[in-house]
């Protein structure tokens, strides 16, 4: 599944298009390397991404096309939380 379909379905950005922008902003690291929107995922994979102040690292548990609201965020398991560092 394409990175930036999955950010949608888990719920974690509202919109492809905000997370094609977010993607193309390298502000997303897939395993460590710089993620694109159309990166291909799977499960186990994990995912750093960079929100305003804070780093989200997580990994992805499961791959839907289609997914409820209240199911979203079975996708994905948070493994880390931080601020972002201004140095």
């Amino acid at each position: 599944m394409r990175l930036d379909k999955f950010l949608k379905n888990a719920r974690l950005i509202k919109r492809r298009t905000l997370a094609k922008e977010v993607a193309d902003q390298g502000r997303i690291q897939i395993n460590g390397q710089p993620g694109k929107a159309a990166s291909k995922l799977k499960s186990g994979d994990e995912l750093r991404i960079q929100f305003g102040q804070k780093i989200l690292t997580i990994e992805v548990k499961e791959l839907k096309e289609t997914v409820r609201k209240e199911d979203a965020a079975d996708l994905y398991e948070i493994k880390k939380e931080e601020p972002v560092n201004k140095d």
